[in-house]
């Protein structure tokens, strides 16, 4: 993964990248040299660091899972990430071979692998923008060539709000995408959370959150009270905004500081 050939222009060889750094969490091989060490250096504060990115992978499956079950079959995944085993297309066309998806991530890496992975599939799609970028994204050609907005949306934002800086309104740009939502859409979302950190872990935190200010997304962690306000006007779903292992279990999952919900448009 480390020829220069093939690596996009935009990408910064030197500087670590978060979206890359949860591929190699998760075991993948779109990853380089710089990621690996701050990824490593993070596992040595905290070893259960690729646990908890399976944790929040198997809620992304559970998620899509569970939306499907409401008859959701269309998807807008923000902040997709580098493509490893069980994206959203693979859940969802598994049970609905007409579901369609469309992933958008800033990340050249992480688009580039998602273009070659879709590239036969008619129903699936990636676009490469920053979530916060909220009226390129819902307008973009690709997004409304795929999405029908007359009708329920599944809005993805797993693992990807605690690296929107306050300074930057998350808030604001999920308001955003809320209000564009068709009524009968679902919103479901993770983001880590210092809650439930023991106090003498808290210096762990902020050498782990040190090593993430070197990438291109400093990691922010945020309190349930605000996580949930990300579903103001939204009918949060049982069991409503919860820690991670807790939402509609099917194995035992890793522990991981993240909070976790669905809410669906009235």
């Amino acid at each position: 993964m480390e020829e220069a050939g093939w690596v996009p222009s935009s990408v910064d060889l030197d500087r670590p990248s978060a979206a890359r750094m949860y591929d190699y969490y998760l075991g993948g091989s779109h990853n380089f040299a710089v990621d690996r060490e701050a990824a490593k250096a993070v596992e040595r504060i905290y070893p259960g660091m690729s646990g908890a990115a399976r944790a929040n992978r198997s809620f992304l499956r559970r998620a899509v899972r569970y939306l499907l079950a409401q008859g959701i079959d269309q998807f807008l995944d923000l902040g997709s990430g580098i493509p490893t085993v069980g994206n959203v297309h693979e859940i969802a066309q598994q049970t609905n071979p007409r579901a369609r998806v469309v992933y958008a991530d800033v990340e050249p890496v992480a688009v580039a692998h998602s273009s070659a992975l879709l590239a036969d599939n008619p129903l699936a799609t990636v676009i490469q923008a920053d979530l916060r970028a909220t009226d390129t994204v819902l307008n973009s050609d690709e997004v409304r060539a795929t999405l029908d907005f007359t009708r329920p949306i599944g809005l993805l934002m797993v693992g990807v709000l605690h690296f929107v800086p306050d300074s930057d309104d998350p808030h604001r740009a999920v308001a955003r995408y809320r209000e564009a939502l068709p009524s009968g859409s679902y919103l479901a979302l993770s983001h880590g959370s210092l809650e439930g950190v023991p106090e003498d872990g808290l210096d762990d935190t902020e050498r782990v959150k040190a090593i993430y200010r070197r990438t291109d997304s400093p990691l922010v962690l945020r309190p349930r009270e605000e996580i949930a306000a990300f579903f103001t006007g939204l009918e949060v779903v049982e069991p409503g905004v919860v820690p991670l292992p807790e939402w509609h279990p099917d194995s035992d999952d890793a522990y991981i500081s993240a909070y976790v919900g669905v809410g669906r448009k009235p």
